[in-house]
């Protein structure tokens, strides 16, 4: 994997086809959870930092929100504007977390999904800081995959350990860790509201969803032997045709101060 690859913006450019059609969307259940935590409303304007795709846009678009999409990835950005073409309500923007181009004090809710594990931290603050309204919210958003709760996860897990390119490098755990997290939020108090939920996939779909991950071979011999294995991993564990992946939904959320 070259070093664009494996930075943050570039990393997906190969795979953002596969990221949307295998990646877990997220529900009407995260904006019903806004509400009642954050007072969330159709009037508030929503920056969506990392936008990507668009899956963390799309259950605020049906809310009726106005969705200002911010995303450093040309072949993500164009997927999510096709994915969001019939929302009038949503704007795609080329930008970064740390450089977004917003307004100052032009937002209400800051949401970011699986991206927040690429920001910059250090740069990305003082930028959410400046283009929050007061009192506005940030809300980061994340599928968080089981990796023990069954035999078929655990084993999943064992496979992606063994075949990833930089698996280990990968910092979705660490950042979401509640400590990181709270420095980010830091002095205000950070929160966070646990959902459930699941995708089904018979062996093609599990292929692909393995191959949307940035951390997965697409060619060479490591690919060739993931290839041989997964039919195999698939057979074992296998019901009526199907495998089932399981996530933790985790929205963490709060206020920003300088």
């Amino acid at each position: 994997m070259t070093e664009a690859a494996r930075d943050g913006k570039g990393r997906f450019s190969d795979r953002a086809q596969d990221y949307f059609k295998y990646r877990p969307r997220y529900q009407l259940e995260v904006v019903d959870a806004l509400k009642t935590a954050c007072g969330l409303s159709p009037t508030h304007l929503i920056a969506d930092i990392g936008c990507g795709t668009g899956f963390t846009a799309e259950p605020l678009l049906r809310n009726g929100n106005r969705v200002i999409g911010i995303e450093p990835n040309r072949e993500m950005r164009e997927v999510g504007e096709r994915f969001l073409a019939s929302y009038a309500n949503f704007e795609m923007r080329e930008g970064a977390a740390e450089h977004t181009g917003l307004p100052d004090a032009s937002i209400d809710f800051i949401i970011a999904g699986q991206a927040f594990h690429w920001f910059p931290l250090q740069e990305t603050r003082p930028e959410f800081v400046r283009i929050l309204k007061p009192n506005g919210w940030v809300v980061l958003i994340w599928q968080d995959r089981s990796t023990d709760a069954t035999p078929f996860l655990r084993a999943y897990e064992a496979f992606l350990q063994r075949h990833a390119v930089d698996y280990a490098e990968v910092a979705h755990r660490k950042v979401a860790n509640p400590e990181v997290l709270s420095t980010f939020f830091a002095p205000q108090e950070l929160s966070l509201i646990s959902l459930h939920a699941e995708q089904r996939f018979d062996l093609d779909g599990l292929r692909g969803r393995v191959v949307s991950s940035s951390y997965m071979p697409r060619e060479g011999p490591k690919f060739e032997a993931m290839e041989r294995e997964l039919p195999d991993l698939f057979s074992a564990y296998a019901q009526n045709g199907q495998i089932t992946l399981q996530y933790d939904t985790k929205i963490y959320y709060g206020h920003l101060r300088a």
